[in-house]
């Protein structure tokens, strides 16, 4: 049986970025110790699970302080086409949206995740121009801590509402749902990132969603 393709789409969380002391200092956790890498273990040769994840990535915004590539529509379809044929995407965004500079309602959040599903099925980068499958995931709740509090003022309280909003697009969609917040929590360091024992939770529950919903 060839291996099929599962392309895990968001942002710092999905990037590994461990959780931050200063500001632009970004480290990176292992293959082993992020989730995507956590979830391509467990799934086996079966599949070809490829990262892409981009720290500060919002769902349709350009980020007027780190810059418009930011945009995760703007490269949601170029990401799809080089990548083609995508079996299953898993995609994580909407933490970014948060930050106050943003303005934006958990509503808000979660249509610019429904225009990001239109946008994926617009784009037919399946097997034989297929629609891919799509696992979508509500990311975890943010707390106001350390430094990165500031950037994200009144993030949290907007962040813990987003999950049921998530689960109604993924209806409409008859994509799979998963709530990472029902599994993994940030790190008190930062309130943001997860730490690398969190990543394995997630990896784990990722791979199990995508063995019921998508076969072995």
């Amino acid at each position: 049986m060839s291996s099929r393709t599962l392309l895990c789409y968001g942002d710092s969380n999905t990037h590994g970025t461990k959780p931050l002391n200063l500001p632009g200092v970004l480290a990176r956790f292992g293959p082993a110790d992020r989730w995507p890498g956590v979830l391509a273990a467990a799934l086996g040769s079966e599949w070809h699970v490829i990262e892409e994840g981009l720290p500060a990535r919002t769902t349709v915004h350009d980020d007027p302080i780190e810059g418009h590539h930011k945009n995760g529509l703007a490269y949601l379809r170029p990401c799809l086409e080089s990548q083609l044929p995508v079996d299953v995407v898993v995609l994580m965004l909407g933490t970014n949206d948060l930050k106050a500079r943003f303005s934006v309602t958990p509503t808000d959040i979660a249509n610019s995740v429904d225009v990001l599903l239109e946008t994926l099925v617009a784009c037919r980068a399946g097997p034989g121009g297929s629609t891919p499958h799509v696992l979508l995931m509500a990311p975890a709740p943010i707390d106001e801590v350390g430094f990165l509090g500031e950037i994200f003022v009144g993030g949290a309280a907007r962040s813990r509402l987003l999950a049921p909003l998530y689960e109604r697009v993924a209806v409409k969609h008859g994509s799979a749902f998963l709530d990472a917040g029902e599994i993994v929590r940030v790190s008190p360091t930062d309130g943001v990132h997860y730490e690398a024992d969190q990543h394995h939770k997630l990896g784990k529950a990722v791979a199990e969603v995508v063995r019921q919903r998508f076969g072995n």
